[in-house]
């Protein structure tokens, strides 16, 4: 039998990836993907609600910007997100998937609310916070520890590890309030706000968040960039075996890492608590953790461009809220508009990192 020659035709396309390029050259591409989400956007209002799509941009610039006391909540927001958001990123940059930020926010939520709760009116009010940031720093530290202590030695799964432990948290401070009665008269899991251990108010009462978290990003950003324990971070997330290979210690690294991760979820807590709500619930932490883990993605583990993707998330979520209330439409179309806008601008990371090659036409291939 004569061998039947067979021909492999290309597809017409394939995806490569693409050399690094220039850091303005993506944030362009992105600039790109926001106005495209716009665009996209102002076409789905037209068609749902029949309004002017120019209306309804206004609204939401209103939404973030309308009066000086808007401008600061926008701002405090902003910090909130930025400061779950460093706190997954060295694990992040270590390659360890840490998804239980929202636990380890939460732990330092409720051990801010116990401390204040179990000590109020026993110690001064300066001693008081000292010692309920410490609680919190501790709290969201353990919770940290313990998934990475069981990865280290164990080699278990840390995203599901982490994601677990979420739940486990909720629960807590579920059975707290029910246990130790901090819910209101009507029984509901709605905890009355503290009169107490709150942050100092200067000159408002969001200053002080968003000092604090400026000085964590700095510190951060000269953290990972420029000490020894930020270049081990490093090496450790590009390859385990060369990090065992110079000498350093991987399961010290990602323990190490993970208490630091923890601590800032837990302080990020503490500024929840003891700054803006006043309370703790099950839902205090309100997703932040999970869109950290977006921020943090976005800005490539970069301290510095956390600050601009954190914004850029916050304020369409005052912006889409806005819209709902100016034109009375159902919650869900807010978040119809979030989230064409942020899966445009996790579109345009695949155009940063690939690029699209078409198959060369021949003769025979016409």
């Amino acid at each position: 039998m004569s061998n039947i020659a067979t021909k492999k035709h290309e597809p017409l396309f394939h995806i490569v990836k693409r050399n690094a390029i220039p850091w303005w050259k993506a944030w362009i591409v992105r600039a790109i993907s926001i106005l495209l989400a716009v665009v996209v956007c102002s076409f789905v209002t037209i068609l749902l609600t029949k309004q002017n799509p120019v209306l309804v941009w206004g609204a939401m610039f209103k939404g973030a910007f309308g009066t000086e006391r808007i401008v600061w909540r926008l701002f405090r927001d902003i910090s909130l997100l930025l400061c779950v958001s460093l706190a997954v990123t060295p694990a992040f940059k270590m390659r360890f998937w840490n998804c239980g930020a929202e636990g380890q926010v939460l732990m330092g939520c409720l051990a801010t609310f116990a401390t204040v709760r179990f000590l109020g009116g026993t110690v001064s009010e300066p001693l008081l916070l000292v010692i309920s940031l410490a609680a919190a720093l501790i709290a969201g530290a353990v919770w940290g520890l313990i998934p990475a202590v069981f990865y280290a030695f164990f080699k278990t799964n840390e995203t599901l590890f982490t994601l677990m432990m979420n739940y486990v948290a909720k629960g807590l401070i579920t059975l707290s309030i029910i246990y130790f009665q901090w819910e209101n008269t009507f029984g509901s899991q709605i905890v009355s706000p503290l009169r107490i251990g709150r942050l100092p108010k200067v000159y408002n009462d969001h200053l002080v968040i968003i000092l604090t978290v400026a000085l964590i990003t700095l510190f951060m950003y000269i953290y990972l960039n420029y000490t020894k324990q930020g270049y081990e971070i490093s090496v450790v997330g590009e390859s385990e075996n060369t990090a065992n290979y110079i000498g350093i210690n991987v399961k010290n690294v990602v323990i190490r890492t993970m208490l630091i991760s923890g601590a800032i979820c837990g302080l990020a807590g503490f500024l929840l608590v003891s700054g803006k709500d006043g309370t703790v619930s099950p839902d205090t932490a309100d997703g932040r953790g999970f869109t950290a883990i977006m921020v943090s993605w976005l800005a490539k583990f970069n301290p510095i461009y956390m600050i601009i993707t954190s914004f850029l998330l916050v304020f369409f979520q005052f912006g889409s809220k806005e819209i709902t209330r100016s034109f009375r439409l159902n919650d869900d179309f807010s978040e119809i508009l979030t989230g064409i806008v942020i899966f445009f601008i996790i579109g345009s990371e695949f155009f940063i990192n690939y690029q699209i090659k078409m198959r060369k036409l021949t003769k025979e291939g016409k």
